[in-house]
C-alpha cells in the first residue's frame, strides 16, 4: 500500500515540474532530486511490504515514507495554492526570488525532505531490504476494462443459500404461522455465515411483503446511539419528509419512544434488527416494539449466542449451519470466473483448499474470487502454500488468512479502492457512482490514453465484486448501482487503512485523532472534532457521517482544510455554509446533505470535479457562479433557479436534478462531453429539441410532472449514440428511436396504440421495460422482431389480455418478468420457462432504482 502514497506523491511531482515553468533554477533541482530519489526507492516498497509482518522496524521504515510521500505533496499544493492568490505565476515567482517567508520556507521544507530520504534509504541498507522488479498486480490491467463490460454477477441472495431452501421455507412458515401474539425471531451464527443475507431473504419473500403492511430495517452493530435506530426505523416508516426530520430532531429518546410505539401500535408489523452485539441494545430497542395481538414479528440477528436465546422467552432460534462439503464446492464453482480452465489437478487442489474452509461461505466465495484471478496449476498452488504456511495438518483455515490473502493479491491500486469502503457505516448500502467519484477525487483513477476516468474505475469495482470482497446490493440496465461490504471485510479495511495511515476515525472518547494521516472520518460528535488543533495537518479528505452535526462556520476553510481535494457532508440539516468554502482551491469532489442555500464563492473552485447537493428530497438553490466551475464532470442537484450559462461547463458528463424549465433556455450545442442527463417536472408546454444537439448523449431520462405528457419526442432520432432511455409521462404516439438503444424504460405511458410492432424493430435493444406504459388488451410480437431482446419485464398493463408470439420473435430471451397484469390469461408456451412473478415490494425496489 505505501506504493499508493508514493506513486501519488511522484506524479504530483512529474506534474509540478512540468506545470511550474518559471520555477527559481534553485528550486527545480531540489525538487527534482526527490522526484529522483523516491523513484528510487519505489522498487524496495514490495520487499518492505512482504516483511514488514516480521519485522516492526521494516513497518516504520514503510510508514517513514508514507509520511515523507504525503508531506511532498503537501509543500507542492501550499505553494500553488499561495501562488494561486497572485495575478501570475511571473509575480508568484518574483516573490520566491524576494525570498517572501512563505515561498522561502518552501525551499526549507523541501530541503529538510532530503534530509529524511537520505536517513530512509540508510536505513534500507541496514533492514536488508532489497529491490525486487515486479510488476505483478500493479496497474490496471485489461482485464479491468473487460469485466466493465461482461461481468455476469451472481445474485447474492442466491450464492449464499446453496442448500438453504428448506430453511428459508421453515423460517418463512414460523414468520407466517397463526400467533396474534408480537414474537422475536432470533438468528445467530459466526460472521460470514450469512444471516444477514437470510434475513435479507425472507424480508423480501413476496409472502412476508403481502402479510406484513408496515415493515423495517435497521442495523444496530457494536456502537450504536438508541436515538438514531429509533429515529431510522419511523422515518423509514413515516418518509424523510422536512416535517418528519424537524419533529424528529427536537425529541428526547424517551419521545422517540412513545412517538414509535404509537405508530407501530396500529399495524401489523415486522421489524429486522441486523446484527445485536449485545443484550442491552435489544433491551433498549424493545419497550417500542409494541404487541397488538395481531401477528406482528421481529427478526433479530446476531453473532452470540445468548442474545439469540434470550431475545424472546417464547420465541424461535435458528442457529445458522455450515455447509456441507458439497454445497461448499457447489459454491465455489458458481463463483468461479472460468469453470471450464480447471484442470483434474487444479480441481483436486481446489477441493482440499474449499474442505478446508469448514463450510464458511464467505471464505469459500472469497477463495473462488481469489483462484480466479490466478492463471494455471502453479499459481493455485502458490496461493495453497501461503494459506498453509502458518496452519498444521488438519487444521482449518482462518477466514482472515483468507481476506488477507486476497487483499494481498490486489493492485496498488485497487488496495486503495478497497480500502475506501471502511470509511463507510457498517452495513451501509452505498450508491456505485458516489463510490466511482470519490475515488476520482482521491486521485486513484489514472486512465490510460483515451479513457475515461469513469470507465476506469467502474472497471475497478467489477474487479472487487468478482474477488468477492464487495457484494452487489442492486443492479440496473447491467451496471451495478449500489454495493455493501461484508462487515468482517469492512473490518479488514480498516484494519489495513489503519496500518498505512490511509484514513483515521475521530474517537470522541478520546477528543483525538491521527494528526499522521491525511483523510479523517467523523461518524459522531463534528462540533467536538472540529474544537481539536488541526492548525499544523496537511488534511486532503474530510468526511462527516454525522447525523447530529449543524454548525459549518465552526470549520476553518481558509486554513486547516486548504490542502482538501474530499469534502463530503453527510448530515441530516446544516444552517449554512460559510463563503470561506470557496478558499478550498484544491476541492475536486463537494458533496453537501442538508443544506439549501450554495454560496456564490463556490465559484471559485476551478478544479472541482463533483457538485452533489442533496436537500433530502427538496430543491436547493444554486448561484449564477456554479457555471465558472469549469472542470466540473458531475453535477447531481436538484435546483431551483435556471443556470443560464451551463454551456459554459464544457467537461461536463453527468447532469442529474435539472428542472424542465430550467433547460428550456440552454443553448446545449456546447456541452460536448455530456453523457448523461435526467430531467424532471416535464410538461408539454416546453420543447426538448435541443437535446438533438447533445451529440455524446448515451443515458437519458425524462420524469413528466404528475399525469403530464410529452410535447414530442422525434428529437429522439437524433440521438445517434444514446443507448439508455427512460421516459415517464404519458405519450401519444411513439416516435422514431435510434438503432443505438440497448435499454429502454416506458412508464406511465398510458400508450392506446400497441407499442411492440415499433420497439421490436430496435436492432439492438436487450433490455424493455413497460409499467403502466399501455392501455390495449394485446400486444403482438411478430416475426424477426425483438432479435437481441433477453430481459423483458411487463408491469401494472392491467387492460392486457392477449400476447401473440410468433415462433421467431425474441430468440434471445432470458429474463421475463410479469406483475400486475391482472387479466392476462395466460403467456406464450415458450415464455413459461423464463417468467418470474413479481410482487408489489419488487416492482417498488425495481424502479426506485430509476429515480
Amino acid at each position: 500500500m505505501a506504493d499508493a502514497f508514493l506513486s501519488f506523491a511522484l506524479r504530483k511531482l512529474g506534474d509540478f515540474l512540468s506545470q511550474q515553468v518559471s520555477l527559481l533554477t534553485s528550486l527545480r533541482d531540489e525538487i527534482t532530486w526527490l522526484r529522483n530519489e523516491l523513484l528510487f526507492i519505489q522498487p524496495f516498497l514490495k520487499d518492505a511490504e512482504l516483511k514488514q509482518c516480521a519485522d516492526h522496524r521494516v513497518v516504520q521504515w514503510v510508514f517513514e515514507i508514507n509520511s515523507i510521500a504525503n508531506d511532498a505533496v503537501a509543500i507542492l499544493e501550499t505553494y500553488s495554492f499561495e501562488a494561486g492568490k497572485r495575478a501570475s505565476y511571473l509575480k508568484a515567482c518574483a516573490c520566491i526570488c524576494r525570498k517572501e517567508k512563505k515561498f522561502y520556507n518552501v525551499a526549507k521544507e523541501i530541503k529538510s525532505l532530503k534530509k529524511r530520504i537520505m536517513d530512509i534509504s540508510r536505513k534500507r541498507e541496514t533492514y536488508g531490504i532489497t529491490n525486487i522488479n515486479s510488476n505483478a498486480g500493479e496497474g490496471p490491467s485489461n482485464q479491468v476494462a473487460t469485466l466493465r463490460r461482461t461481468t455476469s454477477y451472481v445474485d447474492d441472495h442466491d450464492y449464499i443459500f446453496v442448500g438453504f431452501q428448506d430453511v428459508v421455507q421453515n423460517l418463512l412458515a414460523e414468520l407466517l404461522k397463526a400467533e396474534p401474539r408480537r414474537s422475536v425471531l432470533s438468528i445467530y451464527g459466526m460472521g460470514g455465515l450469512g444471516k444477514t443475507t437470510l434475513a435479507r431473504k425472507l424480508y423480501t419473500s413476496p409472502n412476508i411483503a403481502s402479510s406484513f403492511p408496515t415493515r423495517s430495517w435497521i442495523c444496530v452493530s457494536q456502537e450504536y446511539n438508541t436515538m438514531d435506530l429509533f429515529r431510522n426505523i419511523i422515518k423509514s416508516i413515516q418518509g424523510r419528509t422536512k416535517e418528519t426530520l424537524d419533529l424528529l430532531e427536537r425529541m428526547t429518546e424517551g419521545d422517540l419512544e412513545i412517538y414509535l410505539r404509537d405508530l407501530l401500535k396500529e399495524h401489523k408489523y415486522l421489524v429486522v434488527v441486523d446484527d445485536v452485539w449485545q443484550r442491552e441494545a435489544w433491551e433498549s430497542l424493545k419497550r417500542a416494539f409494541p404487541d397488538s395481538k395481531n401477528g406482528s414479528r421481529v427478526i433479530i440477528t446476531t453473532r452470540k449466542e445468548d442474545v439469540a436465546e434470550r431475545a424472546d422467552n417464547r420465541g424461535f432460534v435458528h442457529k445458522l449451519r455450515f455447509l456441507s462439503q458439497e454445497e461448499s464446492w457447489d459454491l465455489f464453482r458458481r463463483k468461479l470466473l472460468d469453470v471450464q480452465a480447471m484442470v483434474p489437478e487444479m480441481e483436486s487442489l481446489a477441493k482440499d483448499m474449499v474442505e478446508k474452509c469448514r463450510g464458511l461461505p464467505l471464505a469459500i466465495v472469497v477463495l473462488s474470487g481469489l483462484l480466479s484471478h490466478k492463471k494455471g496449476l502453479n499459481e493455485w498452488q502458490k496461493v495453497e502454500d501461503h494459506l498453509w504456511k502458518n496452519i498444521k495438518e488438519d487444521k482449518f483455515i482462518e477466514i482472515s488468512n483468507i481476506l488477507s490473502l486476497s487483499y494481498n493479491d490486489l493492485s496498488t491500486a485497487l488496495k486503495q479502492c478497497f480500502l475506501y469502503f471502511g470509511i463507510f457505516p457498517e452495513d451501509q448500502v452505498l450508491e456505485a457512482d458516489n463510490i466511482i467519484r470519490l475515488w476520482m477525487a482521491e486521485g486513484f483513477i489514472i486512465p490510460r490514453g483515451e479513457e475515461r476516468m469513469e470507465d476506469v474505475a467502474e472497471g475497478f469495482l467489477n474487479e472487487l465484486i468478482r474477488r468477492s470482497l464487495v457484494q452487489v446490493a442492486k443492479t440496473l440496465w447491467e451496471k451495478v448501482t449500489h454495493c455493501r461490504v461484508h462487515d468482517l471485510l469492512r473490518d479488514l479495511a480498516i484494519q489495513k487503512a489503519l496500518e498505512v495511515n490511509f484514513f483515521d476515525f475521530y474517537d470522541p472518547r478520546k477528543h483525538s485523532i491521527s494528526s499522521l494521516c491525511i483523510r479523517h472520518v467523523i461518524h459522531s460528535q463534528g462540533e467536538r472534532y472540529l474544537s481539536l488543533d488541526l492548525s499544523n495537518l496537511k488534511l486532503r479528505s474530510i468526511v462527516f457521517s454525522d447525523p447530529d452535526f449543524r454548525n459549518m462556520s465552526l470549520m476553518n476553510f481558509s486554513s486547516v482544510f486548504q490542502h482538501l481535494y474530499v469534502l463530503y457532508l453527510d448530515m441530516c440539516v446544516v444552517s449554512i455554509i460559510p463563503d470561506a468554502i470557496g478558499s478550498l482551491y484544491h476541492l475536486k469532489l463537494l458533496r453537501l446533505r442538508g443544506i439549501h442555500d450554495v454560496p456564490s464563492s463556490i465559484g471559485n473552485l476551478k478544479n472541482l470535479q463533483t457538485l452533489v447537493v442533496d436537500e433530502g428530497g427538496y430543491s436547493c438553490e444554486l448561484p449564477h457562479e456554479t457555471a465558472d466551475l469549469i472542470n466540473l464532470r458531475h453535477l447531481v442537484a436538484s435546483y431551483l433557479k435556471p443556470l443560464k450559462r451551463i454551456s459554459k461547463l464544457t467537461s461536463l458528463e453527468v447532469l442529474k436534478g435539472v428542472r424542465c424549465d430550467q433547460w428550456k433556455d440552454v443553448d446545449p450545442v456546447d456541452l460536448v462531453n455530456l453523457r448523461e442527463l435526467s430531467m424532471d417536472r416535464i410538461t408539454k408546454s416546453y420543447s426538448l429539441n435541443n437535446i438533438s444537439s447533445l451529440k455524446n448523449l448515451s443515458s437519458l431520462r425524462l420524469f413528466c410532472e404528475f399525469d403530464e405528457s410529452f410535447s414530442s419526442l422525434e428529437f429522439l432520432s437524433s440521438c445517434q449514440k444514446l443507448q439508455k432511455l427512460l421516459l415517464q409521462g404519458r405519450i401519444e404516439k411513439l416516435p422514431l428511436f435510434p438503432n443505438s438503444i440497448t435499454m429502454m424504460v416506458l412508464w406511465k405511458s398510458k400508450l392506446m396504440e400497441d407499442p411492440m410492432p415499433t420497439l421490436g424493430m430496435l436492432p439492438n435493444l436487450r433490455d424493455l421495460i413497460l409499467e403502466e406504459a399501455y392501455n390495449g388488451e394485446e400486444i403482438m410480437c411478430s416475426d424477426n422482431s425483438f432479435r437481441q431482446l433477453e430481459f423483458l419485464h411487463l408491469y401494472h398493463l392491467s387492460n392486457l389480455e392477449r400476447w401473440h408470439l410468433d415462433t421467431s420473435a425474441m430468440p434471445l430471451i432470458k429474463r421475463l418478468a410479469i406483475g400486475r397484469c391482472s387479466k392476462m390469461k395466460e403467456i406464450p408456451e415458450r415464455m413459461k420457462y423464463v417468467e418470474e412473478k413479481l410482487n408489489a415490494v419488487d416492482l417498488y425496489n425495481h424502479m426506485q432504482g430509476f429515480n
